[in-house]
């Protein structure tokens, strides 16, 4: 737990925040990239590999964003 803390701690803030407006949202025409695949999955029609790791890619920035404020929330 003590490196997870670690890594979430050398991430800046400014940079988590930076990654998940533009690569978590890419491409912004005609709606994020996100918000579709996770309209897939929501429908069942996530099935694709690539199309499983496309949703992984666009979320990673989410998913250290968040890590970022709930360990800036829960300090040790």
């Amino acid at each position: 737990m003590d490196q997870i803390r670690a890594f979430f701690d050398e991430v800046p803030l400014g940079l988590a925040v930076i990654a998940s407006l533009t690569l978590g949202l890419a491409p912004f025409v005609p709606e994020p990239h996100i918000w579709e695949k996770l309209k897939m999955a929501r429908a069942g029609t996530l099935r694709k590999p690539i199309d499983i790791f496309d949703l992984a890619l666009h979320a990673a920035p989410f998913i250290l964003l968040i890590g970022k404020l709930l360990f800036l929330a829960f300090p040790a």
